[in-house]
C-alpha cells in the first residue's frame, strides 16, 4: 500500500481515510500548484524543473492503481488538459448560501446573537475558511482587550478578510 498526502505541509500519512488496505490512494492539497498548466517554452531553469516535476506526477497518476484525490480553491489555475483528462470526477463546492454562513457564523463565534450571525451572514458571501480567519481574530482581541467582538468589530474584520472595503491594512515586516 502507498500513502501518501501532497500539500502546502510536505507529504504526510493518510491513514485515517476509510479507504480498503488494498487500496493506492494519494491526496494532494492545494493541487493547482503542481497540476497547473505547463509552460511551453520555459526559458529558465525554474520553468524546466517544473514541467519535469509536472511530467512524473502526469506519469505517476497515468500508473496510479488506485485513488487520486485533488483539491484546489483555484480550480482556474487547474487547467493543464493532460492532468484534467486523468481525473473522472470533477466536483465543484461553492460558497454556502446565506443561511449556511449564518450556521457557520453561529458554529464559530459562540457570542454572537442569531441578529448579528443573520446579518454577517447575508452580508459577506465567505466561505467557512473565511468566517474561521475572522472568528480567529475576534479571538486573537478577545485575549489582547479582554472584551468580546461586536457587530462593528466583525463587520470590520469581514472587510479586512475582504480586501473590498476601503480599510487600510497595517503593514507587516520590511
Amino acid at each position: 500500500m502507498i500513502v501518501c498526502f501532497g500539500g502546502e505541509n510536505g507529504f504526510q500519512d493518510m491513514d485515517s481515510l476509510a479507504i480498503s488496505e488494498d487500496v493506492i490512494r494519494s491526496f494532494f492539497n492545494e493541487a493547482d500548484a503542481i497540476f497547473s498548466k505547463r509552460i511551453d517554452n520555459p526559458e529558465d531553469s525554474v520553468d524546466q524543473m517544473m514541467n519535469s516535476i509536472q511530467n512524473i506526477c502526469l506519469e505517476a497518476i497515468e500508473n496510479l492503481d488506485g485513488i487520486l484525490i485533488a483539491t484546489t480553491n483555484l480550480a482556474g489555475n487547474f487547467c493543464d488538459e493532460a492532468f484534467a483528462r486523468r481525473f473522472i470526477f470533477k466536483v465543484e463546492f461553492s460558497t454556502p448560501e446565506a443561511e449556511t454562513r449564518t450556521k457557520i457564523w453561529k458554529s464559530m463565534i459562540a457570542a454572537i446573537t442569531d441578529d448579528d450571525a443573520c446579518e454577517l451572514g447575508r452580508s459577506y458571501a465567505f466561505s467557512g475558511g473565511n468566517i474561521e480567519n475572522i472568528a480567529r481574530k475576534a479571538a486573537v482581541g478577545y485575549v489582547l482587550s479582554g472584551e468580546k467582538a461586536s457587530l462593528a468589530d466583525l463587520r470590520k474584520y469581514c472587510d479586512e478578510e475582504s480586501l473590498s472595503g476601503n480599510c487600510k491594512r497595517a503593514r507587516i515586516g520590511f
